[in-house]
């Protein structure tokens, strides 16, 4: 039997790649004769670059601006002329967890990420956009990449959202010209759109520490961004799926650099090796830190277990906590679901101790299998 792993990270306790030895070592404690195989998956956030540097890419670091301007330590994977970009080693949320600033976090070091892509001479550029910590609408990005946007009196715009109120105008001829060779595509399973009830602002606004006023300024600024894009591109993109993405960077880049539109998720599985190791699998172990609704909405470990689906593999899905009804997990296509916190009790030990219950959840896994 082939048991085929793929964990993202447990975030806050275990990486990808911990809890994969963790589970692995308890399921060969019991069924020694079992083959595992594991294999790093992630969502388009943070642990995109170390999943792709498992699965052959090569990693490069570079510094570049955080959210808030602060120098930070990001990487690139590189394979083949192809270049990926983790927007969240940049611009993610984790990086200012602590004080959250949804009104002037700011997208500048993803674009220097994308500059740094170009540098390398790559051929293709993918942006994986999970994890955002902004809600500017790609302005920041761009900006890094050459735009100039600037106000009425022709100064360029202040970071982050709420800065885009004072938007009067857009100049795209200074963007780099090496965009104008290069593949550039989003990598996202969000489809909201730009603006209103079920855009970034509204709905992802306040997973960034946005309060109900910061929403009605963010969206402000978003609709002045949309305004003027469609002035200096002679197109509406706000209306596009993915325009709302990772707080408007789908639009940015749909807009302003002629990315296409890629599923997240497909392109993890596929560049990852997921996809091609479905077929020896005879049973597959997702997992993640928390199994809930929100999973189900484009979280990797959802989309491997669509995919072996299709594939009729069976999957057992092993997270920190389980919150999903009967229902959906059978709707899901979960045979079976482990928890960590139900084995730990206490949610402190839990994640202060998830290798030694994943242990053991390996071990449950390897008796549910004995013959």
């Amino acid at each position: 039997m082939r048991i085929l792993l793929c964990l993202d990270k447990f975030r806050g306790s275990a990486t990808a790649a911990e809890a994969s030895a963790a589970l692995e070592s308890g399921i060969r404690d019991r069924r020694p004769d079992i083959d595992v195989v594991t294999l790093a998956i992630a969502d388009g956030g943070e642990g995109t670059v170390d999943a792709l540097v498992s699965a052959g890419f090569r990693r490069h670091t570079v510094a570049v601006s955080g959210p808030l301007g602060e120098t930070v330590q990001a990487d690139l994977a590189l394979r083949d002329g192809h270049a990926v970009i983790e927007m969240a080693q940049a611009s993610g949320l984790h990086l200012i967890a602590e004080s959250p600033a949804p009104l002037t976090a700011s997208t500048f070091g993803t674009g220097e990420l994308v500059r740094e892509a170009l540098d390398l001479a790559s051929r293709s550029i993918t942006i994986t956009v999970g994890g955002s910590a902004s809600t500017d609408g790609g302005a920041g990005m761009l900006q890094a990449l050459g735009a100039r946007l600037t106000t009425a009196g022709g100064d360029p715009i202040e970071p982050g959202g709420a800065g885009l109120a004072e938007l009067d105008s857009i100049d795209l001829s200074a963007l780099d010209p090496r965009l104008a060779d290069a593949d550039v595509s989003v990598a996202s399973d969000v489809d909201n759109p730009l603006l209103g009830p079920t855009g970034a602002a509204a709905v992802f606004g306040p997973q960034k520490g946005a309060t109900p006023r910061d929403v009605d300024v963010l969206e402000a600024g978003l609709r002045r961004l949309a305004d003027v894009m469609r002035a200096a591109v002679g197109e509406d993109y706000a209306a596009h799926a993915g325009a709302g993405a990772a707080g408007g960077t789908g639009f940015g880049a749909l807009a302003g650099l002629h990315a296409t539109r890629r599923s997240g998720i497909a392109f993890i599985l596929r560049e990852t090796g997921v996809e091609a190791a479905l077929a020896d699998a005879d049973l597959v172990v997702v997992g993640e830190g928390s199994l809930d609704e929100q999973s189900l909405g484009g979280k990797a470990p959802i989309g491997v277990a669509s995919l072996a689906r299709e594939r009729d593999v069976p999957v057992i899905a092993v997270a920190g906590q389980v919150l999903l009804s009967t229902e959906s997990i059978e709707r899901a296509g979960l045979v079976r679901t482990y928890s960590i916190l139900d084995r730990a009790g206490d949610v402190a030990v839990a994640m202060s101790e998830p290798q030694r219950f994943l242990f053991a959840i390996g071990g449950d896994i390897a008796e549910f299998l004995a013959p």
